[in-house]
């Protein structure tokens, strides 16, 4: 992305939108990407932002209503539609900017395609002038669902069948809503103290966590000196199930960017855990949270397949393993918007069958009366409950440890699972085996 002393929050967001929409970038690396090589002040990087999640997260909406002002999409320059909608996100979400202030930054915009400008500028003054149709009126209940909220069709059939239709609608709300900021104190000892000084309120699932409804705590000398460290309260209830006591051998066998690593590692004192990932690069993120947190003399990293534990490690290695398996993300959409439209409905069985293998081969490397927590960021079945249904049927020698939590709303079957509409928090799920033979 070449930036010019003329570059606006509106040109950067566009230009970032191109990106999400026609190379596959994802959002949130798209945009800090073309933050990080921008002078957009403050103000306007905040903007941003806001312009780019907000129109990505509305894609679909967006969509319905320029479909009733344009006769021929496909005859359109793709930068001048992503101009259209990101115009149109601003009309119809953000009071505080004038309509003619878009409409004129869109005209300016516009004037890098001969005549675009013109032809911009028309749509967004008839869109202006007219009393735009209601997605409401839309007869078809998961085609109203999925403009209303702007979720795949496939998404809405999906967790209507898995949650029921008050319950899925209510997921689909909870989505719009801005995502809190989420910390995990490092010495819970120093919660209150912490809390106070941060302006934050207390955690109502996790007791080491903390919130608010923004920040940038990672600018914080707190986050610099290993005080708090970045991480959602969903993700800070899987350390707790596995009991460290202290001197145990963990596998952590998909372990980046290290949040969970580091938080079992802070239990311990003469064990260690054993970090894997595919890429390196991602091994590094673990190794610098380690750093940073003092916990580095606990951890080692390695580069490995999670499927192939068994062949690299052998029989009775790990006291405990950690599981926190590749999976849809479902339950992150809140925070990487475009998830909701790279995923297609058949994934699930493709995951599933990834999901049960790293269970098989990394089971084999457990010693006898270890435990296993197997976690994901998803909210499907298929992919939860279904994966903890078939790992038993197929290792006998295994059994199910029944899962607690304060929260009785968040207890499924033995197991947690958390809902984004529940706390405002990421979609997660968290479930537990241990080897009886």
């Amino acid at each position: 992305m070449v930036v010019n002393k003329h570059e606006t929050a509106r040109s950067l967001a566009l230009s970032v939108l191109e990106d999400v929409f026609e190379q596959g970038a994802y959002s949130n690396i798209a945009l800090n990407k073309a933050l990080g090589a921008s002078a957009l002040s403050m103000q306007d990087r905040g903007l941003a932002t806001e312009l780019v999640y907000g129109t990505v997260s509305r894609k679909i909406t967006l969509e319905w209503y320029l479909a009733h002002f344009i006769e021929d999409r496909e005859k359109l320059d793709t930068w001048v539609y992503y101009l259209l909608m990101l115009s149109l996100y601003q009309m119809l979400y953000l009071d505080k900017l004038p309509t003619h202030a878009v409409v004129n930054e869109a005209v300016t915009l516009a004037k890098r395609g001969r005549g675009a400008d013109k032809f911009v500028n028309a749509i967004l003054r008839k869109i202006s002038q007219t009393n735009l149709p209601n997605p409401a009126d839309i007869k078809r209940k998961n085609k109203r669902l999925s403009v209303q909220y702007s979720v795949p069709v496939w998404l809405v059939q999906t967790l209507i069948a898995e949650y029921g239709d008050e319950r899925a609608e209510k997921i689909f709300q909870s989505l719009h809503i801005r995502n809190k900021a989420s910390i995990r104190v490092t010495n819970s000892q120093q919660i209150d103290r912490l809390a106070e000084e941060l302006d934050a309120h207390h955690s109502p699932l996790s007791p080491v966590g903390l919130v608010k409804p923004h920040g940038h705590f990672a600018a914080t000398d707190y986050f610099k000196q290993g005080l708090i460290t970045i991480q959602d309260e969903t993700s800070q209830l899987v350390a707790p199930t596995l009991k460290i006591q202290g001197e145990e051998q963990i596998l952590d066998a998909c372990a980046a960017p290290g949040g969970k690593t580091c938080h079992m590692a802070s239990y311990l004192t003469s064990g260690k855990i054993m970090a894997l990932d595919l890429y390196e690069h991602k091994l590094s993120l673990i190794e610098e949270n380690a750093k940073r947190l003092g916990l580095a003399d606990k951890i080692e990293t390695k580069r490995l397949d999670a499927s192939r534990v068994h062949e690299e490690f052998g029989p009775d290695t790990f006291d405990k393993i950690l599981v926190d398996a590749p999976c849809s993300g479902i339950g992150l959409i809140r925070r990487k918007p475009d998830i909701r439209y790279n995923k297609a409905a058949m994934d699930f069985e493709n995951l599933k069958t990834i999901q049960l293998q790293i269970l098989d081969s990394v089971c084999q490397s457990l010693k006898i009366g270890g435990i296993i927590t197997y976690s994901t960021c998803t909210i499907i079945a298929k992919e939860n409950q279904e994966v903890i249904d078939e790992f038993l049927q197929t290792h006998p020698n295994f059994e199910q440890v029944l899962l607690e939590h304060p929260r009785a709303d968040i207890m499924v079957d033995g197991c947690l699972l958390i809902t984004p509409e529940q706390y405002q928090t990421d979609g997660f799920f968290i479930g537990q085996f241990r080897r009886k033979s």
